[in-house]
């Protein structure tokens, strides 16, 4: 089985959708039934991680703008067209397969990660594209059912695959006290969110959090409060927490890289996330794999995340006073604890599940 995977980022990429596209490319290569996965990434912002799968070619010729990608594509196809899968990783790229397919006769399968399908989007071609894939593919139940409400599918063509954690890589561990130096935050009480800081997409809990600071402080002086990452919108949020007063609480670290990503975790007393439009959310399970307590949201696919409260704790983002007594409740926990029930998430689990669709997929054809 050769199959082909149009797709936004994965080796070389950041964030939690890169790393979801990682275990997606290692898995299907490990499928026992596949010959070779030719991976053609849209982005590759950073080095390559090596060794890649053996069965993976991951083509990297197309990343100069959105007509060498679709090159790139075309060039993949002309000099070995027989492919037995085409997945397209994001729905904003789905013109590519159906391009493709004027040459390579296979189903289509879309990945689904949150916002991206909750509702129809601003590409019309897209929209319409979408009522003739052969199968979809969620990280969540809620993004999943969210998706069919608009798109013209069955829902027996939609599969679950949630995201998955690195058991081995992320772990409890003590606080590495040059990154409390560096961030001047020895000897306090440590909130955590780590998440792209975009002024298209504020829906992570920043702002939800920020305005619980004076009355957090009140409790616990030693309070504070560290965001992981960058965007358009972290100016507006560093002049609201200088508008509220507690600029002295909040510190922003900026871009992470992958190798630090662990010990800024394992910083955190409590990772808080309150917000109201995550698909899932990997960064819940890497910090509960670091022994860090989680406040999750009630209304997103946080929810799943946290396997509907029994590996974290569930809050109303829109009720200050249940997102406070949330994150009250994190602090009183202790440290240093992985919740037992996470090994749900693990890579293995990820890997038989998607076998699974993918044998269901292949009988759909038959």
């Amino acid at each position: 089985m050769r199959i082909l995977v149009i797709t936004p980022d994965a080796f070389g990429g950041h964030g939690g959708m890169a790393e979801f596209n990682r275990h997606f490319l290692n898995a299907l290569c490990a499928h026992p039934d596949c010959t070779e996965v030719v991976a053609i990434p849209r982005l590759v912002p950073n080095p390559v991680e090596k060794p890649l799968p053996p069965k993976l070619s991951y083509v990297t010729t197309g990343l100069a703008g959105k007509i060498k990608y679709v090159v790139a594509a075309l060039e993949v196809v002309r000099r070995h067209p027989e492919f037995d899968l085409i997945v397209c990783g994001l729905i904003n790229l789905l013109s590519v397969p159906f391009l493709l397919r004027l040459w390579v006769r296979a189903p289509i399968v879309l990945i689904t990660h949150g916002v991206d399908v909750w509702k129809p989007t601003r590409r019309l071609v897209a929209n319409h594209l979408t009522s003739r894939i052969d199968a979809f593919i969620s990280v969540s139940e809620l993004t999943k059912q969210r998706f069919l409400k608009w798109a013209k599918l069955s829902a027996d063509k939609g599969f679950v695959l949630p995201n998955a954690i690195d058991l081995d890589r992320f772990s409890p561990g003590p606080k590495n006290m040059a990154l409390l130096n560096r961030y001047g935050l020895t000897n306090r009480t440590l909130l955590m969110t780590v998440g792209r800081l975009s002024s298209d997409d504020r829906y992570k809990g920043f702002d939800e959090v920020i305005e619980l600071l004076p009355t957090l402080a009140d409790t616990i002086p030693n309070i504070a409060y560290l965001i992981v990452g960058d965007g358009t919108d972290r100016r507006r949020l560093e002049e609201k927490a200088r508008a509220l007063g507690v600029e002295g609480y909040v510190v922003f670290a900026g871009y992470v890289s992958e190798s630090e990503k662990v010990d800024h975790y394992r910083l955190a007393d409590a990772y808080v996330m309150p917000g109201w439009g995550e698909g899932f959310g990997i960064v819940y399970l890497e910090a509960m794999a670091c022994g860090v307590p989680v406040v999750a949201s009630k209304v997103d696919g946080s929810r799943e995340a946290v396997r509907n409260g029994a590996l974290g704790i569930l809050v109303d983002p829109n009720d200050q006073e249940d997102v406070k007594a949330g994150i009250l409740k994190a602090l009183s926990r202790p440290s240093g604890v992985v919740p037992e029930g996470l090994d749900y998430f693990s890579y293995n689990n990820f890997e038989r599940r998607l076998h699974r669709i993918l044998e269901n997929v292949v009988s759909m054809r038959k």
